[in-house]
């Protein structure tokens, strides 16, 4: 099992996207079982979050229009004319009945001046073009599921959500990407009688699928603490750029903490590359988006202190081992087989960073941004117990009243686009499958998480300042000692 990959609806692969490698994924020894996946993808290609770069001469376009596929929708609602009581029943797994309707509409979007053009897209949306890649990976999603039935890994069908465990953010371009993953995994027609997915979503200040600095505040001041770090180091490295891109932001000088700001710059250009909308020919430049990428990485995924690991992925990673600790100790008695995770680029970067798994690409700043529907996959394995074969008939009976004092071996493996990450945390001898690096134990792993894993969370991520300007020039300071500087 691997992961999902990043798929594409043009004949030209966009910049960052790896298709999925079906045929190429690395079996495992014989001597390991995979047990359970653990997947976490970022969502498909959506519009820019912001408006930038609309005016002469960049002329990247303010209004989107690859939104048409969801504008059409159907809604059950309560009815009106329900009996008395029946409204309030707990909803059965379909809705059907007198106490619900059925309500057809379609979506639209209203510009400031009133008017409105159909297949327009709100900022941030999901497109047309990131359903159909994330569709595309239907194809692999069925030999997946055909594969992992013939090594009795997923069921052909599914019968029951303890088989499957899907969630998002609390997002539209995750929740629809998510329905669009399973779709391409089990169809309607690998439904068993009566299932209905279930998508799980949390609330904002139980979120744990990124960084959560709504909920956290002590996590914001050390991220922003970062960003002003990254600024001071990399914004003379961006101040050659301007005398070739300034004219597209408005005479603006192009920096990490600039108007617009570099990140916001970088994800109109990604974005537009994936709509094949047309850019600037300087955005083009590997130079130049080189430059750009790494200062932008930097910013945002160069907060590598044990702190913000703690505060960051620290309780992500904590829900991941539980999970594979409880299907360790519980086996099949365990039946959740694959657990699919839509979120965000920065989920990705940030649990990639926090088990120092990056690329080395870019020095101590390891990967490019993460595409649209890349995918880390955590895979759990059992070491297969050799079978002693009895010398007599009453070891054969005996052996079904005496169970093995041995302890079951389980290892754990990651993946990012189409590649195994050997963890540093799992390099010393003893820590690792021997011979096969890549297989962490999961003792080893644990260890690990539980050192990332706050005691509690909401006590260390208080924040009561004192004296923010004083506070805020150590947190900077802090972060200059770690991060990286362009070379």
């Amino acid at each position: 099992m691997g992961f999902f990959g990043s798929g594409n609806a043009s004949s030209t692969l966009k910049r960052g996207h790896v298709p999925l490698d079906v045929d190429g994924y690395p079996v495992a020894p014989p001597e390991l079982e995979l047990q359970q996946v653990h997947i976490y993808v970022r969502h498909g290609e959506r519009t820019p979050v912001g408006v930038r770069m609309a005016d002469p001469p960049a002329n990247i376009p303010e209004h989107w229009m690859f939104c048409n596929t969801a504008r059409q929708f159907r809604a059950a609602v309560a009815s009106a004319t329900a009996e008395e009581g029946e409204a309030s029943m707990p909803f059965p797994a379909v809705q059907t009945g007198a106490a619900v309707e059925e309500l057809r509409a379609r979506r639209i979007v209203e510009r400031r001046d009133g008017t409105a053009v159909a297949g327009e897209c709100l900022l941030g949306e999901l497109t047309d073009v990131g359903r159909e890649r994330v569709s595309s990976h239907n194809i692999h999603h069925e030999s997946y599921r055909t594969r992992s039935s013939r090594l009795n890994f997923l069921p052909d069908i599914v019968h029951s959500n303890d088989e499957i465990y899907l969630r998002s953010t609390n997002m539209p371009r995750t929740i629809e990407s998510l329905q669009q993953i399973i779709h391409g995994l089990y169809p309607m027609t690998k439904h068993g009688r009566d299932f209905v997915p279930l998508l799980r979503i949390r609330n904002g200040k139980d979120e744990n699928l990124f960084g959560n600095t709504l909920a956290c505040k002590r996590l914001e001041v050390l991220q922003i603490g970062f960003a002003h770090a990254a600024a001071a180091a990399w914004n003379s490295t961006l101040q050659p750029l301007d005398k070739k891109l300034s004219k597209y932001i408005g005479g603006n000088p192009i920096r990490l903490d600039g108007k617009p700001r570099a990140s916001g710059i970088l994800d109109t250009i990604r974005a537009a590359e994936a709509h094949d909308v047309k850019i600037p020919p300087e955005f083009k430049e590997k130079e130049v988006m080189d430059v750009i990428e790494k200062a932008v990485v930097t910013e945002w995924f160069a907060d590598r202190t044990e702190e913000v690991r703690r505060l960051g992925m620290g309780p992500l990673l904590s829900d991941l081992s539980q999970k594979m600790q409880a299907k360790a100790e519980h086996g099949d008695a365990d039946p959740t087989k694959i657990l699919i995770h839509s979120t965000h680029d920065t989920c990705l970067a940030g649990l990639s960073n926090t088990l120092d798994i990056f690329d080395e690409k870019y020095g101590s700043i390891r990967i490019p941004w993460p595409a649209f529907t890349a995918a880390i996959t955590f895979e759990l394995f059992k070491k297969r117990t050799p079978t002693a074969q009895p010398t007599s008939s009453w070891q054969s009976v005996l052996s079904l009243f005496v169970r093995s004092s041995e302890p079951t071996e389980h290892y754990v493996r990651v993946r990012y686009q189409n590649e195994n990450k050997p963890l540093p945390l799992c390099a010393e001898e003893g820590k690792h499958l021997p011979g096969s690096p890549e297989f962490c134990t999961l003792a080893a792993f644990r260890e690990r998480v539980k050192e990332l894993t706050p005691d509690d969370w909401e006590a260390e991520c208080a924040y009561t300042p004192v004296n923010k300007q004083k506070e805020r020039e150590e947190t900077q300071a802090a972060a200059a000692l770690v991060i990286a500087k362009p070379q």
